[in-house]
């Protein structure tokens, strides 16, 4: 039995945990015995212990382990994450996230942990910190990656990046592992059609463009405002109602962002839904406007749901989204662009639909949770037949 140990920062709503819960399921009883690590998650997020709950994971909670950085806090997360490593004596410690990776990586250092490992769920490298906080957040990450097994990336843009432009991991060390994620509900989501609009009071003549996310600055809700301003400034006899789906930090930031340009009787808010399945399959269109993303998890869940989708091109969603095939691609931080874009669409049922198809067919296999976990054991086999071999 081998034994794995993954941590991740927290369990926040987003692709890292979906990904992390998934991963600890399917892992276990298949050869492994996997534990799953995880801080806690702040009251202005969503918290996805749920879905370990669903899938029967029972994570190991370190309440000191947060997003923020805090000296005593990080301190006391190190001291425990240690402390479990000396205790459990992992054969692999495989890390989620940047707090998660710099501390769990550091602990498995100094507790002879045979085999670590580190997944790149995009990076904070750009957008997230300023630039000083970058350069030394990219130091720690060239230092830590001396002693790293294995970088993995979700996709193949992330991986340039990271080795050509940052030169934070040496190609030899790196490998590029999509997502993967349990797509069956919205593969079939079309029986839940109807639930979502009777929810937010709209019949089927109104056209739907909605956004799924956290309300963070990165994901940079407000260019879909400016988009849907701009949209209804072209048509004000339109028919549209555009969905935020989702909670955080910006909550009432956006609300107020919207309602300053007018757009309070346009512009629904819903918090968060666990049913995001039910959603996917009434609304028209999914638009994403981060400025910076590995591989976000609306986009795939989106297309499973043969919805077409507009995206901006940032980091992993090129790898995605085919420009004009399966969805259109929009300039970063340009509302003009978007706006124009989701005209194109509105007016193109045929072309929505065509990209909706090819979407699904896309993501079908590409990002399951069976091919996830194949491709993990596969590189779990090689990192220990490589330690064995000495």
């Amino acid at each position: 039995m081998v034994k794995i140990l993954r941590i991740i920062t927290r369990l926040n709503i987003g692709g890292p945990a979906i990904h992390s819960i998934l991963l600890s399921s399917s892992l276990n009883g298949n050869g492994y015995k996997d534990t799953l690590v995880c801080g806690t998650v702040s009251k202005s997020e969503g918290d996805m212990g749920y879905l370990a709950k669903d899938y029967g994971v029972e994570p190991v909670v370190v309440p000191e382990m947060g997003r923020e950085i805090s000296l005593k806090n990080d301190l006391k997360t190190f001291l425990k994450l240690y402390s479990i490593m000396r205790s459990e004596k992992p054969d692999i410690v495989h890390t989620h996230t940047a707090k998660a990776g710099a501390l769990g990586r550091l602990a498995a250092i100094f507790a002879g942990v045979p085999i670590k490992i580190h997944t790149f769920h995009g990076h904070v490298f750009d957008g997230y910190f300023s630039p000083l906080k970058a350069r030394i957040f990219v130091c720690v990450e060239k230092f830590l990656a001396l002693y790293t097994d294995r970088v993995i990336t979700v996709s193949e843009a992330v991986r340039n990046d990271l080795i050509n432009r940052l030169r934070v991991a040496e190609e030899r060390k790196s490998v590029v592992i999509p997502l993967g994620l349990d797509l069956g509900r919205f593969l079939e989501c079309d029986k839940n059609r109807g639930w979502f609009r009777k929810r937010l009071g709209v019949d089927d003549k109104v056209m739907l463009i909605g956004i799924v996310g956290r309300l963070v600055p990165i994901k940079n809700h407000k260019m879909f405002l400016k988009a849907a301003r701009s949209v209804l400034n072209e048509r004000p006899g339109a028919d549209i109602r555009f969905v935020v789906v989702g909670d955080g930090e910006l909550n009432q930031f956006l609300k107020e962002e919207a309602k300053a340009i007018g757009l309070e009787h346009h512009v629904i808010f819903t918090g968060w839904i666990e049913d995001l399945a039910s959603v996917y399959s009434d609304l028209d269109l999914l638009v994403l406007t981060s400025l910076n993303e590995g591989t976000p998890v609306s986009l795939i869940e989106a297309m499973a749901s043969a919805k077409p989708v507009i995206a901006t091109a940032v980091g992993g969603v090129v790898d995605l989204v085919k420009d004009g095939y399966n969805g259109l691609l929009a300039d970063s931080n340009d509302h003009a662009d978007l706006a124009r874009k989701i005209i194109r669409l509105m007016d193109d049922r045929s072309g929505r639909l065509a990209m909706g198809a090819h979407g699904r067919e896309s993501v079908r296999t590409k990002y399951s949770k069976s091919r996830l976990a194949a491709d993990i054991m596969k590189l779990y086999e090689e990192c220990l037949e490589e330690k064995h071999k000495g």
